[in-house]
C-alpha cells in the first residue's frame, strides 16, 4: 500500500522532539473553548438553571395593596394590578415579559430591565422589556442613566434588577461570566464525548515506528491511518491492517478511565452553585432522597426565590409608588408555589380557617372560588376544654373552683 511505501523511505523520529509534528497533530493547543451566551446555552445544566428560575419567578402572582387609615392592607384590583399580572402592554403577556426579564438576569446580560411607560407623573400606562445586552448604564452629574438603542432613560423610568453589582455600582457580574471556566470545561467535555462516539469509540492514537520525513509526509500518514479506521468502522470490522514494525498506541483516554461521567455530573453541581440552585432542580438526583429533596425544595423558596421576588418588589415600589410613602405597595404571592401540592395547600388553608387567621371566604378567594353567605366570619376550633365542661353537647357554666372562676 502507498502508506507502507512512504514509511519505508523514512527515518526514525521522535514525536516529542519534532515541534512541527506536535503542531500537525494539534497537541500544542490546550485552551478551553470560548464561552458566549449562545455557547453557554448548549450546556444542559446552564439552560436548565436559566429556564427553571425565569419560569418560576414569572409564574408568581404579584398583588398590589393599598393601606387604609387603620393600617390595614386592602388588595387593589385596578389598572396597575392588571399591568403586573395580565398584560404590561398590548404586545406582551405578563408571564412572557417577566420571563424574558428574569432570563436576562440569569443569563449573559446579568440584569433585567423594564421601561416604565407613563402618561402622567403618577400614572403608569405600561411596562416594556429592554434588551440588557445592548444597554449601557452610566452616571451623569451624579444621576444614573440607561442608554439603549440610542435612547436615554432616567433611573426612575427603568425597573432594574442586577444579578450582582460590581464595585462601580453600575456594571454587573453575570452568572455566565462568573461560571465561565466551569461552562467552558463542560463544553470541552461535551465536544470530546461527541468526537469520541462519532469516531466509533476510538480514542486519539499515535503511530510508533519509523516516522515519515517532513510535515507533508506526516499529514499523509495521518490521513491514511484515519482512512483505515473509517473503512473498518463502515464495514463493521473489529481490526484494520497496520504495516509490520509499527504500533498504534492510545494518546488520549477513554471516557470510562477518565471518569468522564463523574466529571460531567460534578459540573452540574458546580453550575448549580452559581445560580444558588439545589441540584435536584437541574435534574440531578444522584444524592437525592425523599427527605433531602423536600428540604431542597424549602431551601429554594427561602434562600433563592424569596430574595429575587423581594428585589423585583422593591424596584416596583421605589419607581412606581415612592410618592405614596408606603401606603401602596406590590408583593408577590409565594403561595402559588404550592399549587402542585394540593394536599399541603388544603391543609394550610384549613389550618388558617380553624385558627381564625382566615375567614372561609378569604380561604376560598386564594383558590379563586366564589364567596359564600356567612363566610366572612372568623371561626375558632374549640375542641380543647376542661373535663366536664360539656354536657349533652352544650357548654355548661363553669363550676366553682374552676380556673375560669378564679380568673374572673
Amino acid at each position: 500500500m502507498k502508506f507502507l511505501q512512504r514509511l519505508l523511505r523514512t527515518e526514525q523520529r521522535s514525536i516529542g522532539g519534532d515541534l512541527e509534528t506536535v503542531r500537525v497533530f494539534g497537541l500544542d493547543s490546550v485552551e478551553l473553548p470560548a464561552v458566549t451566551g449562545e455557547s453557554a446555552m448548549t450546556v444542559p445544566a446552564v439552560a436548565a438553571a436559566i429556564g427553571f428560575l425565569s419560569a418560576a419567578l414569572a409564574g408568581l402572582p404579584i398583588h398590589v395593596f393599598n393601606v387604609d387609615g387603620e393600617d390595614e392592607s386592602v388588595r387593589d384590583r385596578g389598572d396597575f394590578a392588571y399591568l403586573l399580572n395580565q398584560a404590561p402592554n398590548e404586545e406582551w403577556s405578563s408571564y412572557a415579559a417577566r420571563r424574558y426579564f428574569w432570563s436576562q438576569v440569569f443569563g449573559k446580560a446579568g440584569r433585567g430591565l423594564l421601561y416604565i411607560e407613563r402618561t402622567g407623573p403618577d400614572r403608569v400606562a405600561g411596562f416594556w422589556p429592554m434588551n440588557a445586552e445592548v444597554t449601557t448604564v452610566r452616571r451623569v452629574n451624579g444621576r444614573k442613566e440607561y442608554v439603549c438603542e440610542g435612547k436615554v432613560y432616567q433611573a426612575r423610568e427603568v425597573i432594574d434588577v442586577p444579578f450582582l453589582l460590581k464595585a462601580d455600582q453600575l456594571s454587573t457580574y453575570s452568572p455566565i461570566w462568573i461560571a465561565r471556566k466551569s461552562i467552558a470545561l463542560a463544553i470541552a467535555m461535551g465536544d470530546y464525548a461527541a468526537k469520541f462516539f462519532a469516531g466509533g469509540g476510538v480514542p486519539p492514537l499515535s503511530l510508533t515506528g519509523p516516522m515519515p520525513a517532513g510535515p507533508d509526509a506526516i499529514r499523509r500518514a495521518q490521513a491514511d491511518i484515519r482512512n483505515a479506521i473509517d473503512a473498518a468502522r463502515r464495514k463493521g470490522e473489529a481490526v484494520f491492517p497496520i504495516p509490520p514494525g509499527y504500533e498504534l498506541k492510545t494518546v488520549g483516554f477513554d471516557p470510562d478511565k477518565g471518569q468522564m461521567t463523574d466529571a460531567r455530573r460534578f459540573q452540574v453541581e458546580e453550575l448549580a452553585r452559581t445560580w444558588n440552585l439545589p441540584p435536584v432542580f437541574l435534574q440531578d438526583l444522584t444524592n437525592g432522597s425523599f427527605a433531602n429533596t423536600e428540604q431542597q425544595d424549602l431551601f429554594l423558596v427561602k434562600h433563592n426565590i424569596c430574595g429575587w421576588a423581594k428585589a423585583f418588589e422593591d424596584e416596583v415600589n421605589l419607581k412606581c409608588f415612592a410618592a405614596s410613602r408606603g401606603r401602596r405597595y406590590a408583593e408577590h404571592n409565594l403561595d402559588a408555589l404550592q399549587r402542585g401540592d394540593l394536599k399541603s395547600r388544603m391543609e394550610a388553608l384549613a389550618r388558617g380557617v380553624q385558627t381564625s387567621l382566615l375567614t372561609p371566604n378569604e380561604a376560598r378567594s386564594i383558590d379563586n372560588r366564589a364567596p359564600l353567605d356567612g363566610g366572612d366570619k372568623l371561626y375558632m376550633q374549640g375542641a380543647t376544654v376542661p373535663l366536664g365542661q360539656y354536657q349533652a353537647g352544650l357548654p355548661s357554666k363553669p363550676q366553682q373552683g374552676d380556673p375560669e372562676d378564679a380568673e374572673n
